[in-house]
Protein backbone atom coordinates (compact mmCIF):
# COMPACT_ATOMS: atom_id res chain seq x y z
CA UNK A 1 0.00 0.00 0.00
CA UNK A 2 1.49 3.26 -1.03
CA UNK A 3 1.52 6.23 1.37
CA UNK A 4 0.91 10.02 0.26
CA UNK A 5 0.17 12.89 1.93
CA UNK A 6 -3.65 13.05 0.76
CA UNK A 7 -3.76 9.11 1.38
CA UNK A 8 -2.66 8.89 4.18
CA UNK A 9 -5.08 11.57 6.42
CA UNK A 10 -7.67 9.23 6.16
CA UNK A 11 -6.21 6.01 7.64
CA UNK A 12 -7.16 4.93 11.12
CA UNK A 13 -4.80 2.56 13.09
CA UNK A 14 -7.70 0.21 14.58
CA UNK A 15 -9.83 0.71 10.57
CA UNK A 16 -7.18 -1.51 8.99
CA UNK A 17 -7.75 -5.01 10.72
CA UNK A 18 -11.69 -4.30 11.07
CA UNK A 19 -11.47 -4.38 7.19
CA UNK A 20 -9.20 -7.10 6.47
CA UNK A 21 -11.09 -9.25 9.23
CA UNK A 22 -13.89 -8.71 7.09
CA UNK A 23 -11.78 -9.39 3.69
CA UNK A 24 -9.58 -12.62 4.80
CA UNK A 25 -11.27 -13.94 8.52
CA UNK A 26 -8.83 -16.66 8.40
CA UNK A 27 -5.64 -15.32 6.70
CA UNK A 28 -3.19 -15.17 9.44
CA UNK A 29 -1.91 -12.02 11.18
CA UNK A 30 0.91 -14.36 13.17
CA UNK A 31 2.39 -16.89 14.33
CA UNK A 32 3.24 -16.81 18.48
CA UNK A 33 5.28 -19.61 18.84
CA UNK A 34 4.40 -21.44 15.67
CA UNK A 35 0.80 -21.17 16.69
CA UNK A 36 -1.46 -19.10 14.24
CA UNK A 37 -3.55 -16.12 14.87
CA UNK A 38 -5.87 -14.95 12.33
CA UNK A 39 -7.16 -11.83 11.50
CA UNK A 40 -10.26 -12.63 12.45
CA UNK A 41 -9.72 -13.98 15.77
CA UNK A 42 -7.77 -11.00 16.86
CA UNK A 43 -10.48 -8.24 15.59
CA UNK A 44 -13.11 -10.17 17.36
CA UNK A 45 -10.72 -10.44 20.86
CA UNK A 46 -9.97 -6.83 20.33
CA UNK A 47 -13.54 -5.33 19.86
CA UNK A 48 -14.57 -7.67 23.46
CA UNK A 49 -12.11 -6.05 25.07
CA UNK A 50 -12.84 -2.42 23.91
CA UNK A 51 -16.70 -3.65 24.68
CA UNK A 52 -16.00 -4.87 28.08
CA UNK A 53 -13.87 -1.04 28.57
CA UNK A 54 -17.08 0.74 27.30
CA UNK A 55 -19.19 -1.08 29.47
CA UNK A 56 -16.83 0.06 32.50
CA UNK A 57 -17.34 4.03 31.30
CA UNK A 58 -13.90 3.78 30.04
CA UNK A 59 -14.06 5.48 26.36
CA UNK A 60 -12.10 7.78 23.86
CA UNK A 61 -9.60 10.57 25.87
CA UNK A 62 -8.93 8.16 29.32
CA UNK A 63 -5.82 5.94 29.30
CA UNK A 64 -5.33 2.45 30.02
CA UNK A 65 -1.68 1.37 31.03
CA UNK A 66 -0.91 -2.43 29.71
CA UNK A 67 1.87 -4.13 32.06
CA UNK A 68 2.47 -7.64 29.67
CA UNK A 69 4.46 -9.39 27.87
CA UNK A 70 4.07 -10.21 24.23
CA UNK A 71 1.30 -12.80 23.68
CA UNK A 72 -1.73 -12.88 21.30
CA UNK A 73 -3.77 -12.01 24.64
CA UNK A 74 -1.62 -8.35 24.67
CA UNK A 75 -1.96 -8.03 20.64
CA UNK A 76 -5.92 -7.73 21.41
CA UNK A 77 -5.73 -5.61 24.08
CA UNK A 78 -3.68 -3.53 22.26
CA UNK A 79 -6.17 -3.33 19.23
CA UNK A 80 -8.59 -2.94 21.54
CA UNK A 81 -7.54 -0.07 22.90
CA UNK A 82 -6.79 1.54 19.62
CA UNK A 83 -10.62 0.29 17.93
CA UNK A 84 -12.17 2.29 21.48
CA UNK A 85 -10.03 5.58 20.59
CA UNK A 86 -8.23 4.99 24.44
CA UNK A 87 -4.65 5.74 24.69
CA UNK A 88 -2.21 2.56 25.41
CA UNK A 89 -0.06 3.73 27.39
CA UNK A 90 3.01 0.57 27.13
CA UNK A 91 4.53 0.03 30.43
CA UNK A 92 8.35 -2.53 30.15
CA UNK A 93 7.25 -5.55 32.64
CA UNK A 94 10.93 -5.55 34.05
CA UNK A 95 9.25 -1.55 36.00
CA UNK A 96 9.46 -1.62 39.55
CA UNK A 97 9.79 0.50 42.37
CA UNK A 98 9.83 4.66 42.09
CA UNK A 99 10.51 4.56 38.41
CA UNK A 100 6.60 2.10 38.14
CA UNK A 101 5.02 4.15 40.54
CA UNK A 102 6.01 7.37 38.81
CA UNK A 103 4.74 6.15 35.34
CA UNK A 104 1.42 5.18 36.79
CA UNK A 105 0.35 8.22 38.43
CA UNK A 106 1.80 10.52 36.14
CA UNK A 107 -0.24 8.50 33.02
CA UNK A 108 -2.97 8.41 35.40
CA UNK A 109 -4.53 5.21 33.78
CA UNK A 110 -8.12 4.26 34.34
CA UNK A 111 -7.02 0.58 34.26
CA UNK A 112 -3.82 -1.51 34.50
CA UNK A 113 -4.36 -4.52 32.58
CA UNK A 114 -1.27 -6.40 34.18
CA UNK A 115 0.69 -9.73 34.19
CA UNK A 116 -1.00 -12.09 37.70
CA UNK A 117 2.67 -12.75 38.18
CA UNK A 118 3.54 -8.92 38.82
CA UNK A 119 0.74 -7.94 40.86
CA UNK A 120 3.18 -7.88 43.96
CA UNK A 121 5.30 -5.68 42.25
CA UNK A 122 2.40 -3.36 41.12
CA UNK A 123 0.79 -3.48 44.88
CA UNK A 124 4.51 -2.27 46.25
CA UNK A 125 5.30 0.22 44.31
CA UNK A 126 1.84 2.04 44.21
CA UNK A 127 1.18 1.48 48.14
CA UNK A 128 -2.22 -0.40 46.79
CA UNK A 129 -3.31 3.01 45.39
CA UNK A 130 -2.59 2.54 42.26
CA UNK A 131 -5.32 2.17 39.04
CA UNK A 132 -8.27 -0.46 39.10
CA UNK A 133 -6.78 -3.85 37.56
CA UNK A 134 -7.14 -6.56 35.06
CA UNK A 135 -5.27 -9.51 35.32
CA UNK A 136 -3.98 -12.01 32.96
CA UNK A 137 -3.03 -15.16 33.55
CA UNK A 138 -6.53 -15.81 35.88
CA UNK A 139 -9.07 -17.60 34.02
CA UNK A 140 -11.32 -18.82 36.94
CA UNK A 141 -11.95 -15.18 37.60
CA UNK A 142 -14.81 -13.75 35.82
CA UNK A 143 -13.16 -10.37 35.38
CA UNK A 144 -9.88 -11.65 34.33
CA UNK A 145 -8.34 -10.94 30.71
CA UNK A 146 -8.97 -14.46 29.55
CA UNK A 147 -12.77 -14.37 30.44
CA UNK A 148 -13.00 -10.62 28.47
CA UNK A 149 -11.57 -11.96 25.67
CA UNK A 150 -13.63 -14.75 24.97
CA UNK A 151 -16.87 -12.97 25.70
CA UNK A 152 -17.42 -12.11 22.15
CA UNK A 153 -19.06 -8.92 22.66
CA UNK A 154 -18.87 -6.78 19.60
CA UNK A 155 -18.17 -3.36 19.50
CA UNK A 156 -19.34 -0.32 16.79
CA UNK A 157 -18.26 2.58 18.61
CA UNK A 158 -16.64 5.14 15.99
CA UNK A 159 -13.31 4.84 14.85
CA UNK A 160 -10.49 7.51 15.71
CA UNK A 161 -9.61 9.70 13.55
CA UNK A 162 -5.53 9.69 12.46
CA UNK A 163 -4.57 12.07 14.69
CA UNK A 164 -6.32 10.97 17.83
CA UNK A 165 -3.81 9.98 20.37
CA UNK A 166 -2.77 6.12 20.09
CA UNK A 167 -0.27 5.46 22.99
CA UNK A 168 1.19 7.11 25.51
CA UNK A 169 5.04 5.74 25.16
CA UNK A 170 7.14 6.89 28.30
CA UNK A 171 11.14 7.40 27.43
CA UNK A 172 13.49 8.15 29.40
CA UNK A 173 14.76 11.57 30.12
CA UNK A 174 18.20 12.49 30.98
CA UNK A 175 18.14 15.01 33.54
CA UNK A 176 14.24 13.99 34.89
CA UNK A 177 11.70 11.84 34.97
CA UNK A 178 10.70 9.81 32.08
CA UNK A 179 8.65 11.97 29.34
CA UNK A 180 5.51 10.72 27.94
CA UNK A 181 5.63 10.88 24.17
CA UNK A 182 2.15 11.30 22.81
CA UNK A 183 2.08 8.97 20.05
CA UNK A 184 -1.12 9.51 17.62
CA UNK A 185 -2.71 6.90 14.78
CA UNK A 186 -1.11 8.84 12.05
CA UNK A 187 2.21 8.13 13.49
CA UNK A 188 2.08 4.41 14.38
CA UNK A 189 0.87 4.50 10.49
CA UNK A 190 3.86 6.25 9.21
CA UNK A 191 6.19 4.04 11.62
CA UNK A 192 4.76 0.90 9.84
CA UNK A 193 5.40 2.53 5.99
CA UNK A 194 9.43 3.46 7.61
CA UNK A 195 9.58 -0.07 8.69
CA UNK A 196 8.49 -1.58 5.23
CA UNK A 197 11.11 1.01 3.01
CA UNK A 198 14.22 0.64 5.62
CA UNK A 199 13.58 -3.42 5.34
CA UNK A 200 12.13 -3.37 1.50
CA UNK A 201 9.33 -5.85 2.85
CA UNK A 202 7.57 -7.42 0.40
CA UNK A 203 3.90 -9.22 0.09
CA UNK A 204 4.48 -12.08 1.40
CA UNK A 205 7.52 -11.47 3.88
CA UNK A 206 7.99 -13.19 7.38
CA UNK A 207 9.14 -10.66 10.51
CA UNK A 208 11.02 -12.71 12.87
CA UNK A 209 9.74 -10.42 16.17
CA UNK A 210 11.52 -11.18 19.27
CA UNK A 211 11.11 -7.25 20.43
CA UNK A 212 8.28 -6.60 23.23
CA UNK A 213 5.19 -4.18 22.08
CA UNK A 214 5.56 -1.93 24.92
CA UNK A 215 9.16 -0.71 23.27
CA UNK A 216 8.40 1.09 19.80
CA UNK A 217 10.67 -1.48 18.49
CA UNK A 218 7.90 -4.04 18.50
CA UNK A 219 4.99 -1.32 18.45
CA UNK A 220 5.47 -0.37 15.05
CA UNK A 221 5.33 -3.55 13.25
CA UNK A 222 2.00 -4.20 14.48
CA UNK A 223 0.17 -2.76 11.25
CA UNK A 224 2.64 -4.83 8.83
CA UNK A 225 0.25 -6.95 8.35
CA UNK A 226 -2.33 -5.28 7.16
CA UNK A 227 -0.82 -2.50 5.26
CA UNK A 228 2.07 -4.48 3.39
CA UNK A 229 0.51 -8.24 3.66
CA UNK A 230 3.87 -9.40 5.90
CA UNK A 231 3.09 -12.36 8.58
CA UNK A 232 4.75 -11.49 12.03
CA UNK A 233 6.31 -14.75 13.55
CA UNK A 234 6.69 -13.86 17.37
CA UNK A 235 8.60 -15.10 20.06
CA UNK A 236 8.02 -14.82 23.44
CA UNK A 237 11.58 -13.63 24.21
CA UNK A 238 15.14 -13.42 22.65
CA UNK A 239 17.57 -16.50 23.19
CA UNK A 240 20.80 -16.12 21.25
CA UNK A 241 21.26 -19.97 21.25
CA UNK A 242 17.40 -20.68 19.98
CA UNK A 243 17.77 -17.60 17.54
CA UNK A 244 18.73 -19.12 14.17
CA UNK A 245 16.42 -22.46 14.56
CA UNK A 246 13.54 -20.61 15.36
CA UNK A 247 14.20 -17.87 12.03
CA UNK A 248 14.46 -21.08 9.76
CA UNK A 249 11.56 -22.94 11.12
CA UNK A 250 9.24 -19.67 10.73
CA UNK A 251 10.94 -19.32 7.40
CA UNK A 252 11.33 -15.73 8.65
CA UNK A 253 12.75 -13.35 6.01
CA UNK A 254 13.41 -10.46 8.04
CA UNK A 255 15.45 -9.80 11.58
CA UNK A 256 15.31 -6.71 13.25
CA UNK A 257 18.17 -6.02 15.54
CA UNK A 258 18.67 -2.96 18.59
CA UNK A 259 21.61 -2.63 20.94
CA UNK A 260 23.84 -5.97 21.30
CA UNK A 261 21.88 -8.12 19.33
CA UNK A 262 24.04 -8.55 16.62
CA UNK A 263 27.35 -8.69 18.28
CA UNK A 264 25.61 -11.71 20.60
CA UNK A 265 24.37 -13.60 17.38
CA UNK A 266 28.61 -13.26 16.15
CA UNK A 267 29.65 -14.23 19.40
CA UNK A 268 27.47 -17.58 19.26
CA UNK A 269 29.52 -20.83 17.86
CA UNK A 270 29.97 -21.17 14.15
CA UNK A 271 27.75 -24.01 12.60
CA UNK A 272 25.45 -24.62 9.79
CA UNK A 273 22.13 -22.84 11.17
CA UNK A 274 24.07 -19.73 10.11
CA UNK A 275 23.28 -20.21 6.98
CA UNK A 276 20.29 -22.67 7.30
CA UNK A 277 17.16 -19.17 6.43
CA UNK A 278 15.85 -17.72 4.50
CA UNK A 279 16.56 -14.60 5.91
CA UNK A 280 17.49 -11.17 3.38
CA UNK A 281 17.48 -8.35 6.01
CA UNK A 282 18.90 -7.76 9.09
CA UNK A 283 17.22 -4.24 10.16
CA UNK A 284 17.83 -1.89 13.18
CA UNK A 285 20.06 0.70 14.92
CA UNK A 286 23.23 0.24 16.56
CA UNK A 287 25.58 -1.84 14.90
CA UNK A 288 29.23 -1.14 14.75
CA UNK A 289 30.72 -0.48 12.07
CA UNK A 290 33.59 -3.25 12.53
CA UNK A 291 31.16 -6.20 12.99
CA UNK A 292 29.37 -5.09 10.12
CA UNK A 293 30.26 -6.89 6.80
CA UNK A 294 31.34 -10.02 9.27
CA UNK A 295 27.87 -10.72 9.92
CA UNK A 296 27.16 -9.67 6.38
CA UNK A 297 29.16 -12.54 5.34
CA UNK A 298 28.52 -14.93 8.27
CA UNK A 299 24.90 -15.28 7.85
CA UNK A 300 24.23 -14.35 4.27
CA UNK A 301 22.28 -10.98 5.28
CA UNK A 302 21.81 -7.37 4.24
CA UNK A 303 22.42 -4.95 7.14
CA UNK A 304 19.92 -1.91 7.09
CA UNK A 305 21.22 0.53 9.42
CA UNK A 306 18.41 3.23 10.50
CA UNK A 307 18.26 6.20 13.29
CA UNK A 308 15.05 7.74 14.31
CA UNK A 309 13.10 8.45 17.92
CA UNK A 310 9.34 7.60 19.33
CA UNK A 311 8.75 11.56 18.75
CA UNK A 312 9.12 11.57 14.89
CA UNK A 313 7.44 8.38 14.08
CA UNK A 314 10.08 6.01 14.93
CA UNK A 315 12.47 5.96 11.91
CA UNK A 316 13.86 9.39 10.48
CA UNK A 317 16.64 7.73 8.12
CA UNK A 318 17.68 4.49 6.48
CA UNK A 319 20.97 3.47 4.50
CA UNK A 320 19.80 2.05 1.40
CA UNK A 321 23.80 2.47 0.10
CA UNK A 322 25.51 0.03 2.27
CA UNK A 323 27.82 2.65 3.45
CA UNK A 324 29.33 0.88 6.17
CA UNK A 325 28.65 2.85 9.82
CA UNK A 326 26.43 5.34 8.18
CA UNK A 327 22.23 5.60 9.04
CA UNK A 328 22.01 6.86 5.65
CA UNK A 329 19.74 10.11 4.34
CA UNK A 330 15.98 11.00 5.74
CA UNK A 331 12.73 9.29 4.76
CA UNK A 332 10.87 11.29 1.99
CA UNK A 333 8.91 13.19 4.30
CA UNK A 334 11.64 14.05 6.53
CA UNK A 335 14.62 16.77 6.72
CA UNK A 336 17.10 16.27 8.92
CA UNK A 337 19.35 19.59 9.50
CA UNK A 338 22.82 19.50 12.19
CA UNK A 339 23.37 22.86 13.80
CA UNK A 340 25.45 23.96 16.45
CA UNK A 341 24.60 25.85 19.62
CA UNK A 342 23.56 28.67 18.48
CA UNK A 343 21.26 26.90 15.73
CA UNK A 344 23.53 27.83 13.07
CA UNK A 345 24.10 24.92 10.78
CA UNK A 346 27.59 22.97 10.69
CA UNK A 347 29.97 22.93 8.12
CA UNK A 348 30.87 19.88 6.43
CA UNK A 349 32.11 16.73 8.24
CA UNK A 350 31.64 18.33 11.96
CA UNK A 351 29.07 17.38 14.52
CA UNK A 352 25.92 19.09 15.27
CA UNK A 353 22.62 18.46 17.23
CA UNK A 354 20.38 15.90 14.49
CA UNK A 355 17.27 18.31 14.08
CA UNK A 356 14.16 17.37 12.01
CA UNK A 357 11.58 18.98 9.82
CA UNK A 358 8.69 17.42 8.32
CA UNK A 359 6.58 18.26 4.88
CA UNK A 360 3.77 15.99 6.06
CA UNK A 361 1.90 17.44 9.12
CA UNK A 362 1.18 15.29 12.17
CA UNK A 363 4.63 13.34 11.23
CA UNK A 364 6.49 14.92 14.38
CA UNK A 365 4.63 14.13 18.15
CA UNK A 366 2.76 16.74 19.09
CA UNK A 367 4.25 16.73 22.84
CA UNK A 368 5.35 15.11 26.02
CA UNK A 369 2.07 14.30 28.60
CA UNK A 370 1.36 17.13 30.93
CA UNK A 371 5.30 18.38 30.28
CA UNK A 372 5.00 22.08 28.83
CA UNK A 373 8.99 22.62 29.82
CA UNK A 374 9.78 19.33 27.90
CA UNK A 375 8.13 19.52 24.84
CA UNK A 376 9.74 23.34 24.53
CA UNK A 377 12.75 22.29 24.49
CA UNK A 378 12.22 19.81 22.12
CA UNK A 379 10.07 21.52 20.06
CA UNK A 380 10.89 24.58 17.84
CA UNK A 381 9.67 26.51 15.30
CA UNK A 382 8.18 23.43 14.10
CA UNK A 383 11.23 21.46 14.50
CA UNK A 384 12.63 18.45 16.68
CA UNK A 385 15.40 18.75 18.58
CA UNK A 386 16.49 15.15 19.10
CA UNK A 387 19.48 15.69 21.58
CA UNK A 388 21.67 13.59 19.25
CA UNK A 389 24.92 14.37 17.34
CA UNK A 390 25.51 13.68 13.98
CA UNK A 391 27.62 14.47 11.05
CA UNK A 392 27.54 14.20 7.25
CA UNK A 393 30.51 11.70 5.43
CA UNK A 394 31.97 13.29 2.18
CA UNK A 395 28.76 11.46 0.16
CA UNK A 396 26.20 12.87 2.20
CA UNK A 397 25.39 10.29 4.43
CA UNK A 398 24.70 10.91 8.06
CA UNK A 399 26.86 9.41 10.82
CA UNK A 400 25.17 9.03 14.33
CA UNK A 401 27.30 9.90 17.50
CA UNK A 402 25.52 9.42 20.04
CA UNK A 403 23.61 11.73 22.60
CA UNK A 404 24.73 14.83 23.46
CA UNK A 405 22.81 15.05 26.91
CA UNK A 406 23.66 12.52 30.53
CA UNK A 407 22.20 9.26 29.50
CA UNK A 408 23.48 5.85 28.56
CA UNK A 409 22.14 3.47 25.16
CA UNK A 410 22.69 0.49 27.33
CA UNK A 411 20.91 -2.87 25.59
CA UNK A 412 18.89 -1.13 23.41
CA UNK A 413 17.12 1.10 26.09
CA UNK A 414 18.11 4.58 26.72
CA UNK A 415 18.86 5.07 30.20
CA UNK A 416 18.36 7.92 31.97
CA UNK A 417 21.34 9.31 34.77
CA UNK A 418 18.76 11.06 36.83
CA UNK A 419 17.03 7.72 37.05
CA UNK A 420 19.47 5.66 38.14
CA UNK A 421 21.30 8.67 40.22
CA UNK A 422 17.76 9.47 42.33
CA UNK A 423 17.33 5.60 43.47
CA UNK A 424 21.12 5.01 44.47
CA UNK A 425 20.80 8.61 46.03
CA UNK A 426 17.89 7.04 48.46
CA UNK A 427 20.09 3.94 50.08
CA UNK A 428 20.29 5.08 53.89
CA UNK A 429 24.81 4.09 53.19
CA UNK A 430 25.01 6.56 50.17
CA UNK A 431 25.99 10.48 50.05
CA UNK A 432 26.28 11.46 46.72
CA UNK A 433 26.36 9.33 43.54
CA UNK A 434 27.07 9.72 39.37
CA UNK A 435 26.32 7.79 36.66
CA UNK A 436 28.21 6.98 33.56
CA UNK A 437 28.33 5.23 30.45
CA UNK A 438 31.44 3.15 29.90
CA UNK A 439 32.37 0.68 27.03
CA UNK A 440 30.70 -2.59 26.96
CA UNK A 441 31.47 -6.35 25.93
CA UNK A 442 27.82 -6.51 24.22
CA UNK A 443 26.27 -3.58 22.93
CA UNK A 444 26.73 -0.23 22.88
CA UNK A 445 27.27 0.94 26.74
CA UNK A 446 27.34 -0.23 29.88
CA UNK A 447 26.13 1.92 33.19
CA UNK A 448 28.90 2.64 36.14
CA UNK A 449 28.11 4.24 39.40
CA UNK A 450 30.40 6.21 41.42
CA UNK A 451 29.12 6.53 44.83
CA UNK A 452 30.08 8.32 48.15
CA UNK A 453 29.09 7.06 51.44
CA UNK A 454 27.48 8.75 54.37
CA UNK A 455 30.35 9.79 56.90
CA UNK A 456 30.98 6.85 59.45
CA UNK A 457 29.12 4.36 56.65
CA UNK A 458 30.97 1.82 54.86
CA UNK A 459 29.40 0.86 51.42
CA UNK A 460 29.04 -3.44 49.85
CA UNK A 461 29.15 -3.16 46.37
CA UNK A 462 27.02 -6.29 46.22
CA UNK A 463 24.69 -5.33 48.83
CA UNK A 464 23.91 -1.97 46.89
CA UNK A 465 23.53 -3.84 43.70
CA UNK A 466 21.01 -6.45 45.04
CA UNK A 467 18.91 -3.14 46.61
CA UNK A 468 19.31 -1.64 43.36
CA UNK A 469 18.02 -4.14 41.68
CA UNK A 470 14.97 -4.42 43.33
CA UNK A 471 14.19 -0.73 42.39
CA UNK A 472 15.16 -0.51 39.00
CA UNK A 473 14.53 -2.17 36.03
CA UNK A 474 16.87 -4.18 35.16
CA UNK A 475 18.89 -2.25 32.08
CA UNK A 476 19.07 0.36 34.28
CA UNK A 477 20.97 -1.69 36.80
CA UNK A 478 24.76 -0.92 37.27
CA UNK A 479 27.34 -3.41 35.95
CA UNK A 480 29.73 -1.43 37.77
CA UNK A 481 30.03 0.21 41.02
CA UNK A 482 33.01 1.83 41.89
CA UNK A 483 32.98 3.17 46.05
CA UNK A 484 34.99 7.04 45.76
CA UNK A 485 35.71 9.49 48.56
CA UNK A 486 34.51 12.65 47.13
CA UNK A 487 33.83 13.82 43.95
CA UNK A 488 35.46 16.85 41.77
CA UNK A 489 32.87 19.71 41.57
CA UNK A 490 32.31 22.83 39.41
CA UNK A 491 31.75 25.84 41.25
CA UNK A 492 27.52 25.10 41.11
CA UNK A 493 28.64 22.12 42.71
CA UNK A 494 27.66 19.83 40.01
CA UNK A 495 29.94 16.52 39.69
CA UNK A 496 32.43 17.20 37.11
CA UNK A 497 31.25 13.86 35.19
CA UNK A 498 33.89 14.08 32.59
CA UNK A 499 36.30 13.48 34.39
CA UNK A 500 35.19 10.28 36.39
CA UNK A 501 37.63 7.54 35.00
CA UNK A 502 35.66 5.15 32.54
CA UNK A 503 37.99 2.46 33.72
CA UNK A 504 36.55 -1.25 34.43
CA UNK A 505 39.11 -2.54 36.45
CA UNK A 506 39.14 -0.15 39.20
CA UNK A 507 35.42 -1.25 40.39
CA UNK A 508 32.85 -3.92 41.56
CA UNK A 509 31.46 -5.71 38.51
CA UNK A 510 27.83 -7.44 38.88
CA UNK A 511 28.71 -9.96 35.84
CA UNK A 512 31.83 -10.89 37.11
CA UNK A 513 30.61 -12.44 40.53
CA UNK A 514 27.70 -13.63 38.68
CA UNK A 515 30.24 -15.61 36.83
CA UNK A 516 32.22 -16.56 39.79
Amino acid sequence: MALNEDGFAGLQFAGLLEARAASDPDGIYARFNGAPLTFGRLAGEAAAFAAELAARGIGPGDRVAVMLRNSPATLAVVFGLMRAGIAWVPVNVQQRGDGLAYLLSHAAPKLLVVERDLLAIVQEATGGRGPELMLNGTPEAPAALQAVLASGHPFDGPLPGPDATAAIMYTSGTTGRPKGVIVSHRMLRLASEAVSRVSVARPGDVFFVWEPLYHIGGAQLMLLPMTHGITLAMVDRFSASRFWGQVAAEEATHIHYLGGILQILLKQPEGPQDRAHKVRIAWGGGCPPEIWRRFEERFGVEIRECYGMTEASSITTFNDSGAVGSVGSPLPWFKVLLLDETGEPVGPGARGEIVVETSLPGALFEGYLDNPEATAKALRGGRLHTGDLGSYDAEGNLLFHGRMTDSVRCRGENVSAWEVEHVAAEHPDVEDCAMIGVAADVGEQDIKLFVKPRPGSRIDAAALSRWLGARLASYQNPRYIAVVTDFERTASQRIMKHKLPTSRDDCWDRLAMQEA
